[in-house]
């Protein structure tokens, strides 16, 4: 059993990852997308994007952080591969999901999905550029504005070597509303030869059963559900592994997780973006904690972090 975090712009950053999987129950992380358009990216982006590669791209609890690049161009996202490669990247995955309209409109993330065979050609060149033994994987959806082509998606990514596949069981029209189509997940899984990742819609350990049940998938990626759930992956790894493992309380999550994030992101940044990204966590940790749909309340208005911390810490008495 696999358990990835999965890859979300403005979520997922080097702090989100460090204190994920501090708590355990995650076996990779894969960056933001690193967007490449028209150049071989400097070092510097590379280490903006994943700290972790000083320290063998590794978090300090252990899990491997693969680097994942977006675009449409298989020169230039193979020079940058083999870039990332050389910096110490466990692995690159590459980004045929992403829904965003901007990026769609310069040609990345899932607008990609209308032609199969450009994931082939994507995928074929970077392998090329690579030693042998380096890892490339894929995350995609089930198609652009349907899914019929959600088999060919699978089998370009197998036929030019992907060595895992990420499926986000949506269409890029379907975004992120809700069912997940996990039964599409199964369709891909039965039509390739290699180890497929379900993602969508896995809030909880009865979701996760259902999930492996409608898609044959035991494998998963957690992306806003481990946001709102931090020890969601611990949980369902309990689950299934039939052992004790009671879940975080609010306090746990305030002393482990929230106050430590506050710090670690004005450190990485600077205290505008770590205000920011603490109301934002606050906000999905109300899905799971009803303390902090009460603390999101009392802070979105608030403009220092010192503030932030001390409403935090109030929520606690």
């Amino acid at each position: 059993m696999f358990i990835s975090i999965a890859p979300m712009e403005g979520v997922f950053d080097f702090v989100t990852r460090e204190l994920l999987t501090s708590i355990g129950g995650y076996d990779q992380c894969v960056t933001e997308f690193i967007r490449v358009t028209t150049q071989l990216l400097p070092d510097k982006v590379y280490y903006r994007y994943c700290p972790e590669l000083k320290t063998g791209g590794l978090t300090k609890s252990g899990v491997p952080v693969f680097v994942q690049l977006l675009g449409g161009d298989p020169n230039l996202l193979a020079e940058n591969a083999h870039k990332a490669h050389e910096l110490g990247a466990p692995g690159i995955d590459l980004n045929f999901g992403c829904p965003a309209k901007t990026v769609n409109r310069h040609d990345g993330g899932a607008t990609l999905l209308k032609n199969p065979e450009r994931l082939f050609n994507i995928i074929s060149k970077i392998k090329s550029a690579l030693p042998e033994d380096a890892t490339v994987t894929s995350k995609v959806r089930l198609g652009f504005t349907d899914k019929s082509l959600c088999k060919d998606i699978a089998q370009a990514s197998c036929s030019a070597g992907a060595a895992k596949l990420t499926v986000h069981a949506r269409t890029k029209v379907e975004g992120y509303k809700p069912p997940a189509h996990w039964e599409y997940i199964a369709l891909m899984k039965d039509n390739v030869k290699l180890p497929v990742v379900a993602n969508g819609d896995i809030w909880s350990v009865e979701d996760y059963l259902r999930c492996v049940e409608i898609s044959g998938c035991k494998d998963i990626a957690l992306g806003r559900p481990a946001f709102a759930k931090p020890d969601l992956a611990l949980q369902i790894k309990a689950a299934i592994n039939k052992t004790d493992n009671s879940p975080l309380s609010y306090k746990q999550i305030i002393e482990k997780q929230f106050l430590p994030f506050g710090k670690m992101s004005e450190d990485y940044k600077d205290e505008k973006f770590a205000i920011n990204r603490s109301k934002q966590w606050s906000k999905y940790l109300g899905r799971t904690y009803p303390e902090f749909e009460s603390l999101f309340q009392t802070i979105k208005t608030e403009h220092s972090l010192e503030a932030i911390r001390q409403h935090t810490l109030n929520s606690l008495n």
